[in-house]
């Protein structure tokens, strides 16, 4: 089970006009955003990520205003492949990562992957992640699954990560989940 000790979400690219034109976008947006919250109440880190921020634009506002510090800017799909995001990971000093945003099989799929890779256990965000097509979303989930990354859910992470109704933000979830 992923516990608030080693866990850490990472946020993909959920920015721009691409944040608003993915599948199913308003939930992604809201479910990213109650995760940053949740994950900010559990007190576990969140790594926000850009592609090319100077041509797509910023995260998206409803999940950029719960969010602290600087996103990681990257040109590459996979977060990975970026120096920025790998001292990030590395000072992190955390072994499970959580991955949602956008899209899933390009961005979400080549971060997952390459973490995986490198030993991390990763799971993904399915009602947190999206691609313009309901089609590429699922290849998408369909090849980290194949992999090994598992799916999970915006409720059933938090939940994990609390693991005691008596936990001391168990209420504080519950409302985001509500």
């Amino acid at each position: 089970m992923f516990t608030v000790e080693q866990a850490s979400l990472i946020v993909v690219d959920v920015q721009g006009k691409l944040a608003t034109i993915v599948d199913e976008s308003e939930t992604v947006i809201q479910n990213v955003s109650k995760l940053v919250q949740g994950m900010q109440a559990l007190d576990v880190p969140v790594l926000w990520l850009e592609q090319n921020p100077s041509r797509l634009g910023g995260t998206a506002l409803e999940i950029a205003q719960h969010l602290q510090g600087n996103p990681i800017a990257k040109m590459a799909f996979s977060a990975c492949q970026e120096e920025d995001f790998i001292n990030a990971v590395k000072a992190s000093g955390r072994t499970q990562f959580i991955v949602t945003g956008i899209e899933t099989h390009i961005c979400v799929y080549q971060t997952a992957r390459q973490l995986k890779e490198q030993g991390f256990e990763v799971e993904v965000v399915v009602d947190a992640v999206s691609s313009r097509t309901k089609a590429n979303k699922e290849i998408g989930l369909d090849k980290m699954k194949a992999l090994g990354i598992l799916p999970t859910s915006t409720e059933m992470i938090l939940y994990e990560l609390l693991q005691r109704a008596n936990h001391a933000h168990f209420k504080t979830v519950l409302q985001l989940v509500k």
